[in-house]
């Protein structure tokens, strides 16, 4: 069974719609790749699914070894090549919570993020640029 359903809408335009639930997302090509730029493109939700997925994976794992994380934010870059047009790295600063984290509890929260399923399924060729402030 499909995850999710997709249309091309025009205009450098989609539309996704996750099927159990019936939330939907737009995309736009880029200004700077001839679109309008009022939504994310899809280069933008790659890095938008690898933050989220790095943010998933340590909230499991803090959760199971008893980590408060609540209220971290992460900000996210992109950058782009031109020859072939790609995602050439992603840069992610974790801000973590005004909490005392031991050395053991900030190596298993950064191994979790490091490890999440879009990390490693992202060619090697993306940089994925990780810094943690505590």
């Amino acid at each position: 069974m499909a995850t999710i359903s997709s249309s091309y809408q025009g205009n450098l335009r989609t539309s996704a719609r996750h099927i159990a639930s019936g939330n939907t997302i737009i995309t736009d090509a880029p200004v700077d790749n001839n679109g309008k730029g009022e939504a994310f493109s899809p280069t933008d939700l790659v890095c938008a699914a690898l933050g989220s997925c790095m943010m998933t994976i340590m909230g499991i794992t803090a959760n199971r070894s008893g980590i408060d994380i609540e209220g971290m934010e992460i900000e996210t870059t992109k950058i782009m090549a031109a020859e072939p047009r790609r995602i050439a790295e992603i840069s992610l600063t974790f801000r973590m919570p005004a909490k005392e984290y031991s050395p053991k509890e900030r190596a298993i929260l950064e191994n979790a993020a490091r490890t999440c399923p879009v990390a490693l399924s992202l060619h090697p060729d993306v940089k994925q640029t990780v810094r943690f402030l505590y």
